[in-house]
């Protein structure tokens, strides 16, 4: 017997409050991952588990706070708890790795295909790992072409994410990523959600675990972080917000990285001389 699914039942409200809260963690990751390519590589390994950390949460809390509306007309619908935070971790850990390729490798070619992949697949592993979290009385079945859809279209958004993100351009530029990312994201959610099929059990019982409301409060503190964090980060760090750093190409030496170039928080002006530089020793301008 096939069970009567409904992935709405909240209407738009839960749709638009996931699509908010993944657009919400792609702004801060991606934001995090441009600025881990503005400084010394020292700091670098900091912005970017930041970065990860905050795209795979905001992608882990865009599907429960999703499935929120999701429901089977003839069965009660329950979540393992440690399944479901086990999926959190798959999350942050695939996405770290697919954010650490692109930070030190570059955001093209090679570093940029298999950062993007990786990271899509943990977007992907995610979502599926979080439903085999689910406990009802039936048994899940998904369409083979509907899940591999699901999976390209979180590959394709998590390789545009990181491309747009190694741009190293200003904020505005992130946040129509993000707001792609998470438009991608929600799309791969309910592409998967599309392929599923529940089969229930002759047998009638009540499934264990976790109801969807119980999740909620823990849920809800993900995103509260989030506006706290970005926040703070906003405030206190103007180079997350313009995105460019504190020096000009013309003060790069050839052949040397941006990153390696050590932020001073002083511009050269042209044709000024500064009275420490040693005799002998080049103006910026001049490298």
């Amino acid at each position: 017997m096939q069970g009567t699914v409904d992935g709405f039942s909240y209407g738009l409200v839960t749709p638009l409050v996931a699509y908010l809260m993944a657009c919400l963690g792609g702004a801060l990751g991606l934001r995090c991952t441009t600025r881990s390519m503005l400084v010394t590589r020292s700091w670098r390994p900091g912005w970017l588990a930041l970065g990860s950390a905050a795209i795979g949460s905001g992608i882990w809390t865009m599907h429960f706070i999703a499935m929120m509306g999701f429901s089977v007309q003839e069965t009660p619908v329950r979540y393992d708890k440690l399944t479901t935070f086990a999926s959190l971790g798959v999350a942050i850990v695939m996405v770290g790795i697919g954010i650490f390729i692109v930070g030190y490798k570059g955001a093209s070619g090679t570093a940029l295909f298999t950062g993007g992949t990786i990271t899509g697949l943990g977007i992907a592993s995610m979502h599926y790992l979080g439903m085999a979290g689910m406990r009802l009385n039936g048994k899940l079945e998904y369409n083979t072409f509907t899940v591999s859809a699901s999976v390209v279209i979180a590959v394709v958004a998590a390789i545009a994410a990181l491309w747009a993100a190694g741009q190293v351009r200003g904020f505005m530029w992130s946040v129509g990523a993000s707001l792609v990312m998470g438009l991608a994201v929600s799309g791969m959610h309910y592409t998967g959600m599309a392929a599923l099929n529940v089969h229930l059990h002759s047998a009638t019982s009540t499934p264990s675990g976790d109801s969807p409301a119980t999740l909620l409060a823990p849920l809800m503190v993900g995103p509260l972080a989030f506006l706290l964090l970005a926040g703070v980060v906003v405030m206190f760090d103007p180079l997350m917000v313009m995105g460019k750093p504190d020096w000009s190409p013309a003060e790069q030496k050839p052949g040397i990285p941006a990153h390696t170039v050590r932020h001073t928080g002083r511009r050269s002006v042209p044709g000024q001389r500064r009275s420490s530089r040693r005799p002998g020793s080049r103006t910026p301008q001049n490298w």
